[in-house]
């Protein structure tokens, strides 16, 4: 008798442990399920953008102008240095962008020591932040696929479409082309602006020869990037930008007195004949290069996306189209960061 009542009293307890394991369990499972089902839960876009100081309204103009157009669910990653970083936390928590999803990301420019050529002629490209964009798997943990801007753009789209660009197997970013859009053409001419590698790239040295690519080549924008995270890490991109840009230190390859582009021709190089095309109204640029060069307002209402790349940015003067990028800025609440206008 008293191993029957032992034998039903380790019974009875091992039913009690199996509820408690086995069944609160199953309805929080449950739960998750219910909550990370595709039909429920929205695919987050990371979207990646420099705020560096004396330009942060840029990037809240640029934050504002996604946020406004869209229903998707975005993670903006806002990358400053550590002196600037307070500043533009303070500006997206005490604005209308309070409601955004978005993570602050230092960046180092040590990381950069020996691998920049110093340059008189433009030292605003010189800056580190401008270099943000060859790191971003160290930056940009999580995420397999992620887009990045460049501060002085404005998005008039849904971002969505821009996230749903196509990579080729084995491509690890897309840009714009830059001889994509006929509309665009004629800017370039007026302004006399290169759109081929001549223009980046410094053709009398034997390096540069060396790569076989045509100086007739059409270059790319890399102001707008949709990157794969996984093709970049094991592609080494990293490394090989990196190593573009000592050589550039030991035998000046490129400089900014060509193309203003000396974050633009190491990726001109490693990217040459291996990255996918962006929709064309996806980076609508050059607005920046001229203070008079103007496009048409029924091409730039149907642009997704402007980008003012060039000395003369929308929040200086002078400078074009303005009010397209005014209707995305937000006043800085310190008040530190101040449009210049004529009147002002």
């Amino acid at each position: 008798v008293n191993q029957i009542l032992l034998l039903l009293l380790v019974l009875t307890v091992c039913a009690i442990l199996y509820n408690k394991v086995h069944q609160v369990p199953l309805t929080l499972r449950n739960e998750t399920v219910d909550l990370e089902s595709p039909e429920e839960m929205e695919e987050e876009i990371p979207v990646v953008i420099c705020a560096a100081a004396g330009r942060m309204g840029a990037a809240v103009a640029a934050v504002s102008s996604i946020y406004s157009n869209t229903e998707a669910n975005v993670l903006f990653y806002i990358v400053g240095l550590k002196t600037t970083i307070p500043h533009v936390r303070k500006w997206i928590e005490n604005s209308k962008l309070k409601e955004i999803k978005f993570k602050v990301v230092e960046f180092n420019p040590m990381v950069l020591k020996g691998k920049i050529r110093q340059d008189a002629s433009r030292p605003e490209l010189l800056q580190p932040l401008n270099f943000v964009r060859f790191y971003l798997p160290l930056l940009i943990q999580k995420h397999e696929k992620v887009i990045y801007l460049d501060d002085d753009v404005i998005v008039q789209g849904d971002i969505q479409e821009l996230y749903d660009t196509k990579l080729a197997p084995g491509h690890a970013a897309a840009f714009s082309d830059d001889c994509d859009l006929p509309s665009t053409h004629e800017m370039v001419r007026s302004v006399g602006m290169q759109n081929t590698y001549m223009g980046f790239l410094d053709y009398r040295k034997q390096a540069i020869r060396d790569l076989g690519i045509s100086p007739s080549t059409c270059s790319f924008n890399p102001g707008v990037i949709v990157a794969n995270m996984t093709e970049w890490k094991h592609q080494r991109i990293t490394k090989q930008l990196e190593k573009w840009m000592q050589r550039n230190v030991e035998e000046n390859l490129y400089s900014s007195t060509l193309g203003g582009g000396v974050a633009t021709s190491p990726m001109l190089i490693v990217f040459h004949g291996k990255y996918s095309s962006i929709n064309p109204m996806w980076h609508i640029r050059h607005l920046g290069w001229s203070p008079d060069a103007r496009y048409s307002e029924q091409f730039l209402q149907e642009a997704k996306l402007l980008h003012w790349n060039g000395r003369y940015k929308p929040w200086d003067y002078p400078s074009v189209h303005t009010d397209l990028w005014e209707n995305w800025f937000i006043p800085d609440p310190s008040g530190k960061f101040k449009l210049t206008r004529p009147d002002s």
